[in-house]
């Protein structure tokens, strides 16, 4: 059985690659901090049924700050694949708080890859790089484009990636980066744009939420949906040479199509609730990426399978599902509740 150790394995890419793992037959251990309240909800059904599934899936306290907590778990796990996914990763918020930014997502990816130098864990890694990376550069972006960060983020995701590379070439590690455009789920963190659309949109179906503000609407993105993309994180390490690859569908859409789309699947006329907000513009903003795949379809045989108007109707779905769920009547009892918030009962 193998054994895989996941950073990160608690947010959106985290929990669907454990699931993935697990599926496969993998013994999953998975770094969680320490925190005042429980941020395990994403992996908490997956220890539900572990009973049942007979899955082997064990989290353990530790933090990219922390050097000694990482060689002190590849020491006593002595893991096979690697899969480094933890970071502060709200674009926006390194604006905010670069040097926390920079110290989990830079040197964090620093600290793993000593760690493994240090305990001699022979082991396969892999760094997760970002399409934030290429900034401003022109699209599409391929594995020979030039990088030009535009955030704090950008900046701390081109040194683990340069990083990787480094110890690669230096020491022999089997490290494998996946430079992924975005990705989106039902897990996508609330506060990241798409999310933000979709759950706005349910709200406002059920009168729950009256605007949705918004920044920049003309910004292009190449959007796909994380299952896919976990997918292509572990086809890397089973390649037999490491290398880099660029993951995305090789189409861009603007996030006034992402509205646009999102609103018309409950059958609203987006126009008459977004409105533009100037504090969500980003001190240096990042236009246009879209992807160049033609690497890793040829290499890995990946393609996404999920489309973009998928996955913007599986995200509505979803939060519109969450929504109902809050109250056990189901849609009816959720509408009663509405209306008497809005003071119509």
């Amino acid at each position: 059985m193998k054994k895989a150790l996941i950073t990160g394995c608690t947010g959106q890419d985290g929990s669907y690659l454990t699931e993935f793992l697990l599926a496969k037959g993998y013994e999953v251990h998975g770094l969680k901090r320490r925190a005042s309240s429980f941020n395990t909800d994403r992996v908490d059904h997956i220890f539900r049924d572990l009973h049942e599934t007979g899955n082997r899936f064990f989290l353990h306290y530790a933090d990219l700050t922390d050097g000694s907590s990482l060689s002190s778990l590849l020491h006593s796990l002595e893991p096979d694949e690697i899969y480094n996914l933890g970071a502060q990763s709200h674009v926006k918020v390194s604006f905010e708080v670069p040097e926390f930014t920079a110290d989990v997502v830079a040197c964090g990816t620093l600290r793993l890859l000593e760690a493994m130098r240090l305990t001699g864990v022979k082991c396969r890694f892999y760094q997760a790089s970002s399409s934030e990376m290429f900034g401003s550069a022109a699209p599409p972006q391929s594995e020979r484009t030039a990088f030009h960060p535009r955030s704090p983020y950008a900046c701390a995701k081109v040194f683990g990636h340069d990083i990787t590379v480094n110890y690669r070439e230096s020491y022999r590690i089997h490290a494998s980066s996946g430079i992924l455009f975005n990705h989106e789920s039902p897990r996508r963190g609330e506060t990241f744009v798409t999310r933000k659309i979709t759950r706005a949109v349910t709200r406002i179906k059920y009168g729950v939420q009256q605007k949705l503000f918004l920044g920049n609407l003309d910004a292009r993105r190449d959007w796909g949906y994380a299952p896919d993309y976990v997918r292509a994180m572990w086809l890397m390490l089973q390649q037999e040479k490491p290398d880099d690859y660029v993951i995305g569908t090789g189409e861009a859409h603007s996030v006034r199509e992402f509205v646009e789309l999102a609103f018309a699947t409950v059958d609203l006329d987006w126009h008459k609730y977004v409105e533009i907000d100037p504090r969500y513009f980003r001190p240096a903003e990042v236009d246009y990426l879209c992807a160049d795949t033609a690497k890793a379809r040829k290499a890995l045989n990946w393609e996404p399978a999920v489309t973009f108007t998928e996955l913007v109707r599986i995200m509505v779905e979803a939060d519109i599902k969450d929504l109902e769920a809050r109250f056990k009547g189901g849609t009816e009892a959720l509408q009663l509740a509405v209306a008497a918030e809005s003071g119509q009962l």
